[in-house]
C-alpha cells in the first residue's frame, strides 16, 4: 500500500495512519473544481478583509494575505502553479501555496469558516457570473432572431401540427416564436440568479462560528444581495444548482426543438432554409452530402443535459442535514452543462444571422398543402353557415381538389359553388395565401403588421432587459 505521511495534509492532526494513495486520488476533487480559482480567491480576500475588520486579524496580516493570493492568481494565470491531489482541493491547494509564499498569516486565512462555506461561496460565485455569460448569449440569439423575423415579415411557408400542413403563416412569425421559447428562458435565469446570490460564508462547518464575524460586511464585499439566514442550511443547500441545470435542460429543450425544424428544413425534401458552410460538414463517401451537423449536436447534447438534472436530484435526495462529500459530485454535472449550454447558444447566435432562407420554396410548399382551408370555412361562418357544416363543406372541397389535382384557390368558382351557394367571387381573396395570412391581424397573429409590431416590442424587451 503506497501511503503519503498526514503531515501533509492541512486536517491531519486527528490521524495516525496516512492515506491511501488511491483513497486519495478516489477522494480529491482538484482536477476539476480547479476552475473555482479565482472565485476561492475572492472570497478568500473577503473573508481577510473581514477578520480584519472585525480585530481578529491585523492590517499587515490581511496585506500580507491579500498580496499573497493575487500573487497566487497570477501564479495560476501565467500556467505556473503546480496543482497536487495530496491537498484534495482547490481551496487546500491555493492555502498551502499562501502559507508558502507568507508564512504564519497563510494559516491565519482560515479562522472562522470551513470548507463547508467556503466551497458553497465559491460555486454561487461562479455560477452567477456564468449566468450572465449565458444571459448575454440568449441575448445575442434573442437579437439574431429578431432581426429574421423583420427581414422576413412577409415570407409565406406551411405552419404545421402533426407535421402536416395546417396553416399558412410567416416566416417572421415562426422566429418570434423561438424568440419567446428564449424570452422566458432568460427570465428563469434572471430568477435562478436572485437564490444564487446568496452567501453561505460565514455558516462555516454547519453552526456558524465563535469568532465576531460581520457576515453582512463580507456579503457586500462580495456583491451578494444578502447572508444566508441558516448555518446548517447554508452548507448543505445545492437548491440553486438544481435549479439552474434544470433552466439550463429548458434551454437546451427549446434549442432542439428548433434543431428539428433546421434538420427537416435543410433537407433535400423540405428546401426551406440553406445553413451556412461554417455550420455544416459533408462525407466521407457521398460527395454531395452537406450535413447540418450543428442542429443534429445541439439536439443530441440536450441528453446530456437532461442528465446531468438528474444526476443532481438524485445527488440531493438521500441526504441529511448538513454538509456530505457526496456533494463534491455536484460539480461536474454542474459545470459540463455550463459549458455544454454556453456552447450551444453560441454556436446558435453564430449560425442564425448567415441561414438562407427560400422564399419560394416556402410560398410553394404552403400553396401546395390546401393551407387555406380554414379561412374558407371561416368564410362560410360569416355568410351564416354553422361551423360545423361549413367544416364538412370545406372537407368535401378539399376531397375534390385532391382528386383534381388542384389546390383550392385554383378551383373556379362554379367548382366551389357545388360545395355551398352562399360562396361568391369574393372567396378568392380569402383563398390567397397573402390574404390567409394578412387576416391574422391581431396581437398574437403572423399578419405581416402584428409581426413588424411584434419585432418592434421585442427590441424593446431586449434593450430593457439588458440595459
Amino acid at each position: 500500500m503506497t501511503t503519503e505521511k498526514t503531515e501533509s495534509k492541512l486536517w491531519g492532526g486527528r490521524f495516525d495512519q496516512p492515506t491511501d494513495k488511491f483513497v486519495e486520488e478516489f477522494t480529491a476533487s482538484v482536477n476539476f473544481d480547479k476552475r473555482l480559482y479565482a472565485h476561492d480567491i475572492l472570497g478568500s480576500s473577503a473573508h481577510a478583509r473581514m477578520l480584519t475588520k472585525v480585530g481578529v486579524l491585523t492590517q499587515i496580516e490581511c496585506d500580507a494575505i491579500v498580496k499573497g493570493l493575487e500573487e497566487i492568481r497570477a501564479e495560476i494565470e501565467r500556467g505556473e502553479f503546480a496543482w497536487s491531489v495530496s491537498y484534495e482541493d482547490v481551496h487546500m491547494n491555493i492555502e498551502a501555496r499562501l502559507t508558502a509564499r507568507i508564512g504564519e498569516a497563510g494559516k491565519k486565512l482560515h479562522t472562522g469558516r470551513s470548507r463547508n462555506d467556503q466551497v458553497a461561496t465559491d460555486v454561487r460565485l461562479y455560477l452567477r457570473e456564468q449566468i450572465d455569460v449565458l444571459l448575454a448569449q440568449l441575448t445575442r440569439l434573442q437579437s439574431a432572431l429578431i432581426d429574421v423575423a423583420e427581414r422576413e415579415a412577409d415570407t409565406i411557408l406551411p405552419g404545421f401540427t402533426h407535421l402536416q400542413t395546417a396553416q399558412p403563416v410567416t416566416f417572421g412569425h415562426h422566429m418570434l416564436a423561438w424568440f419567446e421559447n428564449l424570452r422566458r428562458d432568460s427570465e428563469r435565469l434572471r430568477d435562478c440568479r436572485k437564490r444564487v446570490n446568496v452567501m453561505p460564508l460565514g455558516a462555516a462547518a454547519l453552526a456558524g462560528t465563535t469568532y465576531p464575524i460581520d457576515r453582512a460586511y463580507t456579503a457586500q464585499l462580495l456583491g451578494f444581495d444578502a447572508a444566508a439566514e441558516n448555518s446548517l442550511d447554508a452548507v448543505s443547500d445545492r437548491d440553486f444548482a438544481i435549479e439552474f441545470v434544470a433552466a439550463c435542460s429548458l434551454i437546451m429543450m427549446h434549442l432542439s426543438r428548433f434543431s428539428e425544424e433546421l434538420v427537416l428544413w435543410s433537407s433535400t425534401q423540405f428546401n426551406f432554409v440553406d445553413l451556412g458552410d461554417g455550420f455544416c460538414t459533408g462525407s466521407s463517401i457521398m460527395p454531395q452530402k452537406k450535413n447540418p451537423d450543428v442542429p443534429e449536436l445541439v439536439r443530441g447534447k440536450t441528453g446530456r443535459v437532461y442528465g446531468h438534472l438528474t444526476a443532481l436530484l438524485t445527488l440531493m435526495k438521500g441526504q441529511p442535514l448538513a454538509y456530505n462529500k457526496d456533494n463534491q459530485e455536484d460539480k461536474e454535472p454542474l459545470f459540463d452543462a455550463i459549458d455544454t449550454v454556453q456552447g450551444c447558444l453560441r454556436v446558435y447566435a453564430d449560425m442564425i444571422p448567415v441561414m438562407q432562407v427560400k422564399n419560394d420554396v416556402m410560398r410553394e410548399a404552403a400553396r401546395r398543402g390546401y393551407a387555406t382551408a380554414t379561412d374558407l370555412a371561416d368564410y362560410l361562418v360569416r355568410k351564416g353557415v354553422a361551423f360545423r357544416d361549413a367544416h364538412e363543406i370545406v372537407g368535401k372541397s378539399v376531397r375534390y381538389g385532391i382528386e383534381q389535382g388542384k389546390d383550392l384557390a385554383q378551383l373556379s368558382l362554379a367548382e366551389l359553388q357545388k360545395f355551398s351557394p352562399v360562396i361568391e367571387q369574393d372567396i378568392f381573396g380569402v383563398l390567397t395565401l397573402e390574404g390567409s395570412v394578412a387576416a391574422r391581424n391581431h396581437i398574437g397573429g403572423t399578419a405581416p403588421a402584428q409581426v413588424r409590431a411584434a419585432v418592434k416590442r421585442a427590441r424593446e424587451w431586449v434593450r430593457h432587459s439588458t440595459g
